[in-house]
């Protein structure tokens, strides 16, 4: 773990906005507490970066209010040997607290300059498990998989199968369903043999996910 203090302004946005709200999650919660979340954003005052709420970084582009965060992260149950896949790097915080849980994390961005400014940050801060693709996230990364686990940050009008398919078995995917124009459920669905068992979560508002098997980029 590059961080090995609790920063103020994050212990605070665990306890009031995460903790409050039923993740007691103690390894997920520890891990968020550490992470500067300030250090993924650029262009807004600190404390701001701690809002209940997300935040643009850009090219239409958001970071997930930190409950969003913590519960799809949470919903994946992730291992410490796991590897995971996570489609739309973003702003890389996502991907930071994925990278502390686990043992591998492959995260896709379509994005070149949200990718490469990831990329800075995450190598900068000297996380040496995270690998960059640049390219369509609604195919996944077949070239990989399978997967433990996969966690898409952004909305899909269905669950692509290339996604589900990329999943091993018992692994878990979290993905946010429906129009991005309105509102969506985030899906949880878990791999059991050649079957899939969905289970809905809480309504939630994410940018669409752009791509050959999810919306079309025009």
């Amino acid at each position: 773990m590059p961080f090995d203090k609790v920063d103020d302004l994050s212990e605070r946005m665990v306890r009031t906005q995460i903790q409050t709200r039923g993740i007691i999650n103690e390894r997920l919660c520890s891990i968020m507490k550490r992470i500067p979340r300030h250090l993924f954003i650029s262009g807004i005052a600190k404390e701001k970066a701690y809002g209940d709420h997300p935040i643009s970084i850009g090219h239409g582009q958001t970071i997930s209010q930190p409950y969003i965060v913590a519960l799809m992260t949470d919903l994946l149950s992730i291992q410490k040997n796991d590897k995971v896949l996570e489609i739309g790097t973003g702003s890389g915080y996502q991907t930071a607290v994925l990278a502390e849980l686990s043992e591998k994390v492959y995260t896709i961005e379509r994005i070149h300059e949200l990718s490469k400014h990831a990329q800075l940050i995450l190598n900068g801060l000297g996380y040496d498990n995270i690998y960059f693709i640049e390219g369509d996230g609604s195919i996944g990364y077949p070239e990989q998989g399978p997967f433990d686990k996969i966690i898409v940050t952004a909305a899909a009008p269905i669950v692509p199968e290339e996604l589900k398919n990329q999943l091993s078995d018992n692994g878990i995917l979290v993905i946010p369903v429906g129009d991005y124009r309105s509102y969506q459920v985030i899906n949880v669905i878990r791999r059991i043999g050649t079957l899939f068992e969905v289970k809905e979560s809480i309504g939630c508002r994410f940018v669409p996910l752009i791509g050959k098997y999810a919306f079309d980029g025009e």
